[in-house]
């Protein structure tokens, strides 16, 4: 199974409930909680954005307004603005990738941490259509993936957060920052790798990126 089906395959039922628990915006708020009226609303245009992605297409406003079948300013309505709309589609997949790899990882504490960031850096450096977004709109991904200009960056330190704190608890995990910190660092080193290519031509690298977690973390982390 290819790292692009299993994205896709992953997305495609989990990802609209388990949002719901992630950290909201106007647009998430409609997307997750709300009912389509007829035979298309947020949760449909949503989901044909995303198909569109995972075949490596430009998102066109208007013509997925055209495909849902309603003009561009029901659409707008219902996912706001372009910006928007991406953010929750690439948000609708990597929900379920991050699940999948705390699902699977091995080990505790620190080598737990390590392989789930091993397996989640993974997973999005080798999903061709998102290789191909990310060459696409290079700095529009960029500012929407690693600034405080999107939601997606304060919700992968969210679930950073959690995988500290679950850890904390299990296996006695300490930190050398508080939780917060600690997972906004890790966001910011990781995303270093994974995006090595937008940054500073290199090839992005998912073993050092856990690598470098595993050094962050450190001797304090026992």
């Amino acid at each position: 199974m290819t790292a692009d089906v299993s994205w896709e395959q992953l997305a495609a039922g989990a990802a609209i409930d388990s949002a719901r628990r992630q950290p909201a915006t106007r647009l998430s708020g409609e997307l997750y909680g709300a009912r389509p009226t007829g035979n298309a609303g947020p949760r449909e245009a949503l989901r044909a954005a995303r198909r569109s992605f995972v075949a490596g297409e430009r998102i066109d406003m208007g013509a997925l307004a055209g495909t849902l079948g309603v003009d561009r300013a029901t659409l707008f309505r219902w996912v706001g603005n372009r910006d928007e709309l991406l953010s929750e589609v690439i948000w609708s997949l990597c929900l379920p990738t991050w699940q999948r790899a705390v699902r699977m990882a091995e080990g505790t504490g620190v080598a737990r941490v390590m392989s789930v960031f091993r397996a989640f850096s993974g997973d999005i450096i080798n999903a061709g259509f998102f290789r191909a977004y990310l060459r696409r709109e290079r700095e529009r991904a960029l500012r929407l993936l690693t600034t405080r200009a999107g939601v997606h960056q304060s919700r992968v330190i969210a679930l950073i957060e959690g995988l500290l704190r679950a850890e904390q608890q299990s296996s006695g995990l300490t930190l050398p920052l508080p939780v917060h910190d600690m997972a906004y660092v890790m966001t910011r080193v990781v995303e270093s790798f994974i995006y090595a290519d937008l940054i500073i031509g290199e090839e992005p690298d998912a073993a050092k990126a856990a690598a470098a977690v595993g050094a962050l973390l450190g001797p304090a982390s026992g």
